[in-house]
């Protein structure tokens, strides 16, 4: 799991500096104190939800018990997560996105996605395709967005393995466009322009009837 990297979350009780210079802070380990404890409930954090518990085993990770908190910092971090406890990604402001030693092998499956998506994957990869003579362009591609929209459309517990899913149909559709390419020219290598017409009898339909996901496991 990714560490939080705002490490504003935890004010260090360092050398020299003492304990009343750091207004409104407590240690981490004194978090299951009355007086703590009661901090938190008049602020209105439910220390029984999975969002605090999350929250706080991050901390607990980033740090130890002789770190600093306060009320702010634990309610700026429980914002990382959902009501369940899973991480919300920053980039797309989704949870269920984080690949974990547990969801590892679980996470690759084949399942049912939106044909919509199947559709703007297949057109994306055949318009960057051509755009840029074959060369995948780390720099340039769109791909990112196309998985976004995926997961927007998925439950929270089917997102990774939606993500799954769409990568065998992208390595599909880039497979088929590379065999048109060279059936076209023999001689065609990637970075070089594609042929006229290569691609025109390459559609999504025949590209899947010819080789199905579940074909396409790792």
């Amino acid at each position: 799991m990714p560490r939080i990297n705002d490490y504003t979350i935890l004010l260090q009780k360092t050398f020299g500096i003492n304990n009343t210079n750091l207004t409104g802070s407590f240690q981490l380990s004194s978090l299951n104190s009355s007086s703590i404890q009661a901090q938190l409930k008049a602020a209105g954090i439910n220390t029984n939800s999975n969002q605090y518990k999350a929250a706080i085993r991050e901390m607990m990770a980033n740090g130890n018990g002789a770190m600093f908190t306060n009320i702010q910092c634990i309610k700026n971090s429980m914002k990382c997560y959902d009501k369940d406890g899973d991480y919300i990604s920053p980039t797309t402001g989704l949870a269920g996105l984080l690949v974990t030693d547990a969801n590892e092998a679980s996470r690759k499956r084949i399942i049912s996605i939106p044909e919509s998506s199947k559709d703007e994957m297949f057109e994306l990869t055949k318009r960057e395709f051509l755009r840029e003579n074959g060369v995948l362009n780390g720099d340039t591609t769109k791909r990112s967005d196309v998985y976004t929209n995926l997961y927007r459309k998925m439950p929270k517990n089917d997102r990774l393995a939606a993500g799954y899913t769409m990568e065998q149909y992208e390595r599909s559709y880039r497979q088929a466009f590379l065999d048109a390419a060279r059936q076209a020219d023999p001689n065609w290598t990637i970075g070089s322009p594609i042929p006229p017409q290569a691609l025109d009898n390459v559609t999504r339909e025949s590209v899947e009837g010819q080789r199905r996901p579940v074909d396409m496991r790792i």
